[in-house]
């Protein structure tokens, strides 16, 4: 299996209320394989993270996503915390950054409650993926299967369910991206 990233772009959407070793260890892992990671967010300057309900550190902000072309990366990755997906699902343009990933059947990886971000662009009918567990409601709703797994990979979605899977979703997250188009 190739596990290298070398000349793959990643973006990593995310704002304010991300938790921080959701978007942290993943970012490490594709630049760990080779990746080219991108913090994409609907607003400049810097996001604020959280580690659980505390304020951790800010990180800076590469593009907007009304600036960033889906176009243009290999994959996206999703992290969760609670506010940062509610506030990225209201985001006209996050909404269809999402979207235009599975269209073009790019890997796509979600942690926690990242899946709201994913129901909202409407792209979860039919598949089975693994979330926070006050999620599971809300995806059935949307058409999804839920299941209670580490992480799960349904056709290039790799999906977990919180920080404690991070090791199990940043191996499966790299395997997926560097398989490339699903």
């Amino acid at each position: 299996m190739a596990t290298t990233l070398d000349g793959k772009r990643v973006a990593f959407l995310a704002t304010d209320g991300v938790e921080e070793d959701e978007y942290t260890k993943p970012r490490e892992a594709v630049e760990g394989a080779g990746g080219q990671p991108e913090l994409i967010s609907i607003k400049p300057g810097e996001i604020q993270a959280f580690q659980h309900l505390d304020k951790s550190k800010t990180y800076p902000v590469d593009r907007t996503v009304a600036d960033a072309n889906p176009d243009d990366y290999d994959a996206l990755v999703l992290p969760g915390g609670v506010a940062n997906p509610d506030q990225l699902r209201t985001d006209p343009d996050a909404v269809r950054f999402v979207r235009a990933f599975f269209e073009a059947r790019k890997p796509v990886a979600v942690i926690c409650h990242g899946p709201w971000t994913l129901i909202e662009a409407g792209v979860v009918e039919g598949r089975t993926l693994t979330s926070w567990p006050s999620l599971r409601t809300d995806l059935a709703n949307a058409g999804a299967t839920w299941v209670d797994e580490q992480v799960y990979v349904d056709d290039g979605l790799v999906s977990s369910r919180k920080p404690d899977d991070l090791p199990a979703f940043c191996s499966k997250m790299v395997e997926e991206i560097a398989e490339g188009k699903h």
